[in-house]
């Protein structure tokens, strides 16, 4: 039986969350300083249009723990930001 690294560990309990309803100016950046006060944030990403290089409105969190992630969902789902009320919560896995 192989043993795990750290970073498999931590990847693991890692919960990736749905950011939905982002103003249009919104950076990886601005997202990532939003979700820090709720704990560690591994990753922050709005995604972006590929043809037009403009947001598509929406991006994805990753809080290192369980806990983190509720916490953050608790008190940023149909918060304001920047005049929009955005939407929070666990995201789903890709479908086909």
């Amino acid at each position: 039986m192989m043993s795990q690294t750290a970073y498999e560990r931590k990847r693991k309990m890692a919960v990736k969350l749905f950011v939905g309803s982002l103003p249009w100016a919104t950076r990886d950046d601005e997202l990532r300083s939003l979700f820090t006060q709720f704990g560690v944030v591994e990753t922050a990403s709005v995604v972006m249009d590929r043809a037009t290089g403009r947001s598509r409105g929406f991006g994805f969190v990753e809080m290192a723990t369980q806990e983190e992630a509720e916490k953050a969902i608790a008190a940023l789902h149909d918060s304001e930001m920047a005049g929009r009320k955005i939407v929070v919560n666990i995201a789903r896995p890709k479908t086909m």
